[in-house]
């Protein structure tokens, strides 16, 4: 706000049209109709900049000062009671003079209004453990529950994907099958604990791997197990993108209207946050739980800025060192892990004849040594980055930064390596390379699951049974709970989902395992957290963090597309499955189009030629430039909306000068 030499506040930059009329509304009726709603400098200043507008409309419409809009019903409108009613009965009076389709539109628009209203509710009570998610957010904060939403996108993502794996490749495999027995037999009689473990024996030759889903009957130009199945994973990964996308740029924007941009009123959240339709004692103290945890977080960020206003240029010179120092030790740290992965791999190549267990944990050496390596490494970068002096949200999102890079880099590790050994790899040796790609996803799949049951009644329950037991141990008391990483058990979900996608197209069912394992996971971190975790002792914001979550796992499917890419130019299809002999991913679609009608055929070429992609590029240009028009417009409302705030502040000021002054002549004439 600027202020003149006088002392007298300018608000010429302060007013606008639109921001006067949310103004005015903000408030209760009788407020305007007091004399001292005249002397306000908000209304002074109205007057002034609108004197011209009040003289040629002077019997503007009560409609149009709120800005109704007919599909917005009254309660949601920001104006009074008084207002409401005035608005209604001017709406009955209009009622008589539009026209038949004025009326029947806004009756159409009520009713879709309703009925959106209606579809939202029964379909937010159809969430999956929407209830388990409010106690676990009462009792540990929204982080952890941020987690648990997290872990539930996931699992209805993965079940789109079986439901569209399910219609367009296992059924019509199945259906149209020349013969049962040429997929081998699926009986267990020659089943052992290791098939389940490395996916060999007849699960090599089940509906699981890439191999299973030949040709069959089904055999016209348009319409084969080739097509079918090169639909179904296309649909998978488009379906990918676009949902990771858009919660990822929603959840962006999200953040950007309330990041560092908006600051929160503590006293709102004291004296209007408490609901009072609460009749449950625990949901009572879940709220309790709730509030308070949101005023620890808002005192913990105002206290880390007051202390890093007050730091001097030596302690800014000794912490800018500090944290080149520690960042190389990170880079030192993530170096040596990725060449001890690479010589695990490397080893887990030798084949030695020894016991099936010793053969078994060889084979599982690479995943053993990755699960180990980064379940060590992001525990030593949160402490690394206590020691950098970044406020809560900050070192979450470093660590979750620096976590995601340890994890995708080893995983893109692995799967150079396998890569490489098989486009190197002889025929001979392996008669489908892809069943060989898609067992090693089969076994981070699997080894993921047992990692998790291990540490949850292996490690977490132990030590709660330590604590609970022995309180006096000073051992004990040193080692007390397990607080829920947030970070680490989001990178673990992050990982696994990259490695959904990137063995879908040699592991179909691979969708199906992995919603199995994520129901698994949940209620053994339910469990972790309700019964083996206490609550941590620092909260955070998930604002922007959720959005990290976000774009991290459209960094992993970024990932996968890139590695099925890669990986299907440097392999010879055509060893097993549905593109065995002569057909590939890139000519199955030949044939078909060849039988499609000449102007069919000239709309495809067009669509896959230069001229059209050009065409495609200006028509992004044009939309791009629209979206950041919306954007700066945006800003400039929020803009405004700042300055009516400051116009509110500067009333308040006024009115309480003019308290004082009343007060005071009331005191003297006494």
């Amino acid at each position: 706000m600027m202020e003149k030499q006088d002392g007298t506040p300018d608000f010429h930059r302060l007013t606008s049209a639109e921001s006067w009329s949310s103004d005015r509304s903000s408030d209760s009726c009788e407020y305007y109709q007091t004399e001292i709603f005249g002397l306000l400098p908000s209304s002074q200043a109205h007057r002034r900049f609108h004197a011209e507008a009040i003289a040629d409309d002077p019997d503007q419409s009560l409609l149009d000062r709120v800005s109704w809009n007919p599909s917005v019903p009254l309660r949601d409108l920001p104006v009074c009671l008084q207002d409401k009613r005035d608005i209604r009965e001017r709406q009955h009076l209009q009622s008589h003079s539009i026209s038949y389709w004025d009326s029947w539109r806004r009756s159409q628009q009520k009713t879709r209004r309703r009925l959106k209203e209606h579809v939202g509710g029964a379909v937010s009570g159809l969430l999956l453990w929407r209830h388990t998610l409010h106690k676990i957010e009462g009792q540990f904060g929204v982080g952890v529950k941020a987690y648990f939403v997290f872990l539930r996108y996931l699992v209805c993502l993965n079940l789109l994907y079986c439901v569209i794996i399910a219609g367009s490749v296992l059924t019509p495999t199945l259906v149209f099958a020349q013969n049962s027995n040429t997929h081998g037999s699926l009986g267990f009689q020659n089943f052992s604990f290791k098939d389940f473990f490395v996916g060999s024996g007849v699960l090599e030759s089940s509906p699981v791997f890439h191999s299973f889903y030949t040709r069959g009957s089904l055999d016209l130009d348009c319409l084969n197990t080739p097509i079918l199945f090169l639909l179904g994973m296309t649909s998978v990964l488009f379906l990918s993108i676009m949902m990771v996308v858009r919660r990822t740029v929603v959840g962006y924007k999200h953040s950007w209207l309330t990041g560092n941009r908006f600051s929160s009123n503590l006293s709102y959240k004291v004296f209007c946050g408490w609901d009072f339709s609460i009749q449950n004692p625990q949901a009572a103290s879940l709220k309790q739980n709730f509030i308070r945890n949101e005023l620890r977080m808002d005192l913990e960020e105002q206290t880390f800025q007051q202390r890093v206003q007050q730091r001097s240029l030596r302690h800014w010179v000794e912490l800018i060192f500090l944290r080149i120092l520690l960042n190389f030790l990170v880079l030192v740290f993530l170096g040596s892990s990725f060449a001890l992965i690479y010589f695990a791999i490397d080893k887990s190549q030798i084949k030695y004849e020894n016991h099936w267990i010793v053969c078994l944990m060889l084979e599982y050496l690479p995943p053993i040594t990755m699960t180990t390596v980064n379940y060590i490494l992001p525990h030593v970068f949160s402490k690394i980055s206590e020691f950098e002096d970044y406020s809560l949200t900050i070192q979450l999102n470093l660590t979750l930064i620096r976590s995601i890079f340890l994890k995708l880099a080893s995983l893109g590790i692995y799967l150079f390596y396998f890569i490489k050994a098989q486009a190197s790899m002889n025929q001979k040796t392996h008669k489908c390379t892809e069943n060989a790609f898609g067992k090693e996803m089969y076994k981070l799949t699997i080894f993921n699951l047992l990692e998790c049951f291990f540490n949850a009644f292996c490690v977490a329950y132990p030590r709660m049974l330590l604590v609970e037991r022995f309180p006096s141990s000073k051992l004990v008391q040193l080692l007390g709970k397990k607080q829920f990483e947030i970070s680490f058990n989001v990178l673990d979900l992050v990982n696994s989902q990259t490695v959904t996608w990137v063995g879908v197209f040699y592991c179909p069912l691979l969708p199906a395992i992995n919603t199995i394992r994520l129901l698994f996971f949940f209620y053994v971190k339910k469990f972790t957290v309700v019964r083996c975790c206490a609550p941590a002792q620092r909260m955070f914001r998930t604002a922007s963090s959720s959005v990290l979550f976000h774009f991290m796992l459209l960094l992993g499917l970024f990932m996968a597309v890139v590695t099925l890419v890669v990986n299907i130019n440097r392999v010879d299809q055509g060893g097993c499955g549905p593109f065995e002999g002569n057909r590939t991913v890139f000519n199955v679609t030949s044939v078909c189009l060849k039988t499609l009608p000449d102007p069919v055929q000239t709309t495809i070429n067009y669509i896959s030629s230069e001229a059209f992609a050009f065409t495609l590029i200006l028509a992004e240009v044009v939309i791009l430039t629209s979206y950041v028009s919306c954007g700066r417009a945006n800003r400039k409302a929020i803009e405004r909306l700042k300055d009516m705030l400051v116009m509110c502040s500067s009333d308040k000021r006024f009115l309480v000068k003019q308290h004082s002054t009343i007060m005071r002549r009331q005191q003297r004439t006494r």
